[in-house]
């Protein structure tokens, strides 16, 4: 989608970018002028993403929990592009092990809330926590002083914690925390610092949560659906919009430290 933001001579490395949100991203930020980076541990989705870009695409393997990576993946990113102006900090996700069978503590219970492994909480806050910190701690450094944009992917889950994800919840609250204050750590350093918060989105990941194997909603789906005032799952497209903005210092240029909800009215509606 072709929007009035010219990102034109810009650099952007996007994180998680082989995921269906993230390469919506990495796309958008392409067709309006910059060049991307695109970085996923699963290098084939990455290279699957960029290669429906073109030239101006990078696909990168990199490990957003390991700084050695990271910094294997700046040095490719340099080399091939130069410079880095934006970075958007997608990867993240959820995990089994950090999740409960019920909505509510029920004795007999195959896994509640005592049951939930902390290796499976451990890696959940990692992914997101850390895999926003240290990409940053890696790419920062080559924004400052040249009006750099970090964008951060947080959830509805970190003001509104869902039922059933607990680590998840809690990690996408620290995403939310961290972005405020990186961006008074970086307020008068050239780099502002938001995040989008997307609402119900279909993903690879939670695509078997939300639909049964004939294609049908799952009851979880119909609970997500009431709770949108707009009756639906928002399409990845309609992040973009909130991503432009933000990445152009001439749309949002005073605009840092903000936690933006994307999510068909669900944080404004009490039920009832």
């Amino acid at each position: 989608m072709k929007y009035t933001h010219d990102l034109t001579g810009k650099v952007a490395v996007v994180t998680g970018a082989g995921g269906v949100l993230c390469s919506m991203f990495a796309q958008t930020l392409a067709q309006n002028g910059a060049k991307v980076a695109l970085l996923d541990l699963n290098y084939d989705a990455a290279k699957a993403a960029a290669e429906k870009i073109g030239d101006n695409a990078l696909a990168v393997q990199a490990n957003c929990l390991e700084k050695a990576s990271l910094e294997a993946a700046r040095d490719k990113v340099t080399e091939r592009f130069g410079r880095v102006d934006l970075l958007i900090n997608g990867a993240g996700g959820n995990n089994p092990r950090g999740t409960t069978d019920d909505e509510m503590y029920d004795a007999d219970s195959a896994k509640s809330f005592f049951d939930l492994d902390d290796s499976g909480i451990k890696f959940v806050l990692e992914l997101n926590f850390l895999g926003t910190l240290l990409p940053t701690q890696v790419f920062a450094p080559l924004m400052l002083e040249n009006e750099g944009v970090i964008i951060n992917v947080s959830s509805m889950n970190a003001y509104r914690p869902l039922t059933k994800i607990p680590a998840y919840s809690g990690a996408k609250s620290a995403v939310s925390n961290l972005t405020q204050w990186l961006a008074v750590y970086f307020a008068k350093s050239g780099i502002r610092v938001n995040a989008i918060a997307p609402g119900f989105f279909v993903t690879n990941q939670n695509r078997a949560l939300l639909f049964d194997d004939k294609g049908n909603p799952t009851p979880r789906t119909e609970k997500i659906l009431r709770a949108t005032p707009m009756g639906r799952f928002g399409e990845a497209q309609e992040l973009c919009g909130t991503l432009m903005w933000l990445a152009d210092n001439n749309a949002s240029g005073f605009v840092t430290g903000t936690v933006i909800p994307v999510d068909g009215g669900f944080s404004a509606y009490s039920g009832v």
